[in-house]
């Protein structure tokens, strides 16, 4: 606390430290003129940490000025990229713009001892090494996605679209045989509950309440029939409300209140929208149709960047035979020869220190 004090009043004008000693609290920067960052951090917050010790609210000077040190041809220029690489690791995911669908964990990217040594020595093929590195990865990330969504739509023709195609054939099916004999309803005219006709149609909500209440089970239960099509009512114990269900090949559910009227428009309203629903249907087979079609255009395709990556992975191969320092060379030829007369003999070798 002393020393930050005699710093700030100009007393101290050199300070000396480490991010974790003088990062985040080190309130030191009123007269600050210049930051000197000697080594690079393993974090790009830590980056952030000790700008924010000069480029900060009280500080007097107009302008501020941050040195960084690198030392070329060595281990500065891999933590370097490995923090900018970490950078743009973290934009992908605090951007506000729609993100990305992939990214890639920059803390597994490691030297090899072979590198070190390359790396130590000034050679530039450490870099390529490296940029090959990430193309590669990207690469074989964007083919394992293509390969997953190709499973997946292999799949998909397989069995969901057939599935879905069948299921909205047989409804299309019963709903064109529901309104065969349907015809429109402007009055009421009759409906039956518990073998009792019924043509008043005050009495005939009156019949549907009655029946709700003297309904004490959890399946569907018949009543009576309008319309040509089978009365069941059901109560739904999750909701807490009847459900009158009207069947023919299909069921339309309708939900019942408790107006001696309402419940009979409903019921209509329900008929009257079979149509709809059967129009509903047939559009939907069609898009269901071309989804299909797409998908079995789109599983043909292949993977568009299938080259480059072939031309990544032979390259960087190369490279790592280059860069392969451990590699044992002048290695002495103790093979067996022969001669002209078929004896054995070892050939001499010369070793080299």
């Amino acid at each position: 606390k002393e020393l930050f004090s005699k710093v700030r009043e100009g007393k101290v004008r050199i300070l000396i430290g480490s991010t974790g000693k003088m990062g985040a609290g080190t309130n030191v920067q009123e007269r600050l003129i210049a930051i000197h960052d000697l080594d690079c951090p393993w974090r790009p917050s830590d980056l952030e940490q000790r700008a924010g010790r000069i480029v900060r609210q009280g500080n007097r000077n107009k302008d501020v000025y941050i040195y960084r040190y690198v030392t070329e041809g060595t281990f500065d220029a891999y933590l370097y990229q490995l923090v900018e690489n970490k950078q743009k690791f973290i934009g992908q995911i605090m951007t506000s713009k729609s993100p990305v669908r992939s990214a890639e964990d920059i803390d597994e990217a490691s030297l090899s001892y072979a590198e070190i040594k390359a790396l130590a020595s000034g050679n530039p093929k450490v870099k390529e090494k490296m940029e090959l590195d990430t193309k590669a990865s990207k690469l074989k990330l964007a083919k394992a996605n293509y390969l997953s969504q190709k499973y997946d739509l292999e799949d998909r023709i397989i069995k969901y679209y057939p599935q879905k195609i069948k299921s909205i054939r047989t409804r299309i099916e019963g709903l064109e045989n529901d309104i065969k004999d349907l015809k429109p309803q402007k009055e009421f005219q009759k409906i039956k509950i518990k073998d009792m006709l019924i043509v008043d149609k005050k009495q005939a909500g009156n019949a549907i309440l009655l029946a709700c209440k003297e309904y004490d089970g959890q399946d569907k239960k018949y009543i009576g029939e309008y319309r040509g099509f089978d009365l069941y009512i059901q109560f739904n114990s999750l909701s807490q409300y009847y459900i009158m269900s009207l069947k023919k090949e299909l069921y339309y559910p309708v939900e019942l209140g408790n107006d001696v009227y309402g419940n009979l428009t409903r019921i209509d309203n329900a008929i009257e929208n079979i149509p709809k629903s059967l129009k509903v249907e047939k559009e939907l087979l069609q898009n269901t149709l071309q989804q299909l079609h797409n998908a079995e255009l789109e599983v043909e395709k292949p993977f568009e960047k299938e080259d480059e990556l072939n031309n990544a992975l032979k390259k960087l191969s190369k490279i790592n035979k280059e860069l392969d320092l451990d590699k044992k060379e002048n290695i002495p030829d103790t093979s067996v020869q022969k001669n002209d007369t078929g004896v054995g003999h070892k050939s001499k070798v010369n070793r080299m220190r």
